[in-house]
């Protein structure tokens, strides 16, 4: 256990890793990914020179994977401010050994995420038309967009997260910087580290920025997949146009994050040795919000059902049977089976504590959320309120090959943070050991 360590082993053990050359199955990974991050830019390419034409996307479905894409990576990020965040305004402390993890994944799906609004524009060469400032051409933003909102709204998520992040990262990065053997790593983690010494004067600083930034994180956390839900809900798209969508997509939300955040823990902790830091207590305590949130996913579901029936609107009816039994049922029932069924397992602790049980879970809500918007998008957009205009989605090859690249992109991004920076906070775990309480303040 953490608590079994002391100080300077604690941070030979996690603050070594970046000093040394990784294991042959970290440089497997990393190849695997990359080549299908560069899969993914290369066919990105392919689309911004031949034209968004290579996708499947039609009329009316004119939101398609691209869309879908982005909505699944945003709700990627909020499980790292959740469990950073939320839970350090808690004092729950469970979090420091998985809180530094989680907020950078936090980052990487947000920067994976801002890859689609932007070649989903389909001229990105123009994209700067979109910025509000005056210009000759007299083009301005509709600011009662709810597309607009999400711009200032991610935007504005990722930077906080930024902020927060880094600033935890400054006392590890002064420790990485005493253990520099060479002289251009001592540069560059002196003006990363910007000049911390750790006096009580910076720890003061430290711990006000620290908390101020959780608290604005936390409202984020709620607000940003409120406001992309609202991209759905103040249109009048049958199956869109619904007051559920913003708690429906934050839950959603943070139950596609711990699923995340449970399937990189598992194998980073046995890829770094770090079983007795990121201990199985941690991953337990994961495993039980994605079975609250699997509980309130099904809540959703039948709260969609009693409103199609209830409200006796034929629309919102046909739609709503389209989860379950038209074109695309089949992805309906996906979405069901692997958001609320199969976490169901998690009720027994022997699954929430088996390696092998948590991996499958994690691997089937990451694949149930995708697929549940797909079917938000999708099969609400393919049966417009003309049958005239109706016409059935067929993704393409390019579709797939960037969707693979977008997964490729966040883990390769993964990868290279194990490699270059400390994935736990040495400070706030050695704020756990025995007798750190007793020196004088949370941080000793």
């Amino acid at each position: 256990m953490a608590e079994a360590l002391s100080a300077a082993a604690l941070d030979e053990r996690v603050l070594s890793f970046p000093e040394r050359r990784p294991p042959a199955a970290w440089f497997a990974a990393f190849a695997f990914t990359s080549s299908a991050m560069l899969l993914g830019f290369a066919l990105i390419g392919y689309t911004v020179y031949m034209g968004i034409g290579v996708w499947g996307n039609n009329r009316p479905v004119g939101w398609a994977f691209d869309i879908i894409n982005f909505v699944f990576w945003i709700g990627i990020g909020h499980a790292g401010t959740l469990i950073s965040a939320i839970l350090l305004l808690m004092r729950a402390p469970w979090r420091n050994a998985i809180a530094r993890f989680s907020e950078a994944m936090t980052l990487f799906a947000v920067m994976t995420a801002g890859i689609f609004p932007a070649i989903h524009v389909g001229r990105p060469w123009l994209e700067f038309w979109l910025a509000p400032y005056p210009n000759q051409r007299g083009l301005w933003p509709n600011f009662r967009s709810p597309l607009m909102w999400d711009v200032f709204a991610v935007s504005t998520y990722f930077a906080v997260s930024v902020l927060f992040w880094y600033i935890g990262l400054l006392p590890d990065l002064a420790s990485m910087r005493g253990r520099a053997q060479t002289p251009l790593r001592r540069m560059a983690l002196t003006v990363l580290s910007l000049g911390w010494r750790g006096t009580p004067q910076q720890w003061r600083h430290y711990e006000k920025a620290y908390i101020l930034l959780a608290g604005l994180a936390t409202g984020l956390v709620l607000s940003v997949h409120s406001v992309v839900s609202f991209d759905f809900a103040t249109s009048l798209v049958p199956g869109w146009h619904m007051t559920l969508f913003p708690p429906y997509f934050v839950v959603g939300a943070i139950f596609a994050g711990f699923a995340m955040v449970v399937l990189v823990l598992s194998a980073a902790r046995r890829l770094m040795g770090l079983e007795d830091l990121i201990t199985m207590r941690h991953l337990e305590l994961a495993n039980k919000v994605i079975l609250g949130c699997s509980c309130l996913m099904g809540y959703s579901y039948a709260c969609e059902a009693f409103t199609a029936w209830y409200s006796m609107n034929p629309y919102i009816q046909h739609t709503f049977m389209q989860y379950v039994s038209g074109t695309y049922g089949w992805a309906g029932w996906i979405a069901i089976t692997c958001n609320v069924l199969v976490p169901q397992l998690f009720w027994w602790r022997r699954m929430r504590t088996s390696q092998t049980a948590m991996i499958v879970v994690a691997l089937a809500v990451t694949a149930g959320m995708w697929f549940e918007r797909f079917v938000i998008i999708v099969i609400s957009l393919y049966h417009d309120f003309l049958p005239s205009s109706w016409h059935v989605y067929q993704p393409t090859l390019v579709d797939f090959g960037i969707l693979l690249g977008s997964f490729g992109f966040f883990f390769t991004l993964v990868l290279l943070f194990t490699r270059l920076l400390p994935v736990i906070a040495t400070t706030e775990v050695k704020a756990t050991l025995p007798g750190a309480q007793h020196e004088g303040g949370h941080h000793g």
